[in-house]
């Protein structure tokens, strides 16, 4: 998961899509920032809607986003299509198999009944080709794919930040979980 500062959105997404996936999935979700305030923790505003869903967020410190981080993922899931340009940009060979969270979530639960029964790590690398190929087939607003940045932004930008994340979340989860 990646968004800018790490702190927000992108700790919102792994902490919402690991939680809800549990111990069980085979399925290690982290996070960084193409600028990340390293080592801070989840900004209040959103470790209060985090802590509201009862998702844990206490032990997350912020990163940077390294190549190394790309290249070893096996999909990085942006929160705009800016920072999905910036990750391709550190690792042009991750193109395929990185998207905006919104996307992908789109792309789930489209090809979710084509999926193989399985764990969630089985029907998560059965979904990537199958989400990638689902790219320009149903016009879409491109802005449609963007969580905007709530940071320092008011109560109102992080609910629906949060709101924007959530369900891209659990479109995610019914896909993998089946």
């Amino acid at each position: 998961m990646v968004c800018t500062g790490n702190i927000c959105r992108s700790p919102a997404a792994e902490l919402l899509l690991a939680h809800a996936l549990g111990p069980d999935a085979g399925v290690q979700v982290a996070s960084a920032g193409t600028h990340a305030v390293v080592g801070a923790g989840v900004h209040p505003p959103m470790a209060r809607l985090l802590a509201a869903t009862g998702t844990p967020y206490d032990a997350f410190l912020a990163r940077q986003l390294t190549p190394a981080h790309v290249r070893e993922a096996s999909v990085v899931v942006a929160m705009t299509r800016r920072h999905r340009g910036h990750v391709v940009e550190l690792l042009p060979a991750a193109v395929r198999r990185t998207f905006t969270y919104r996307e992908l979530a789109r792309f789930a639960d489209a090809v979710a009944p084509e999926l193989p029964a399985g764990t969630p790590a089985e029907r998560l690398a059965a979904l990537l080709p199958l989400a990638a190929a689902q790219r320009g087939r149903v016009p879409v607003d491109p802005a449609d794919d963007d969580i905007d940045d709530p940071y320092q932004r008011g109560d109102a930008a992080y609910e629906k930040a949060f709101a924007q994340v959530r369900e891209a979340t659990a479109s995610l989860v019914r896909a993998l979980r089946g």
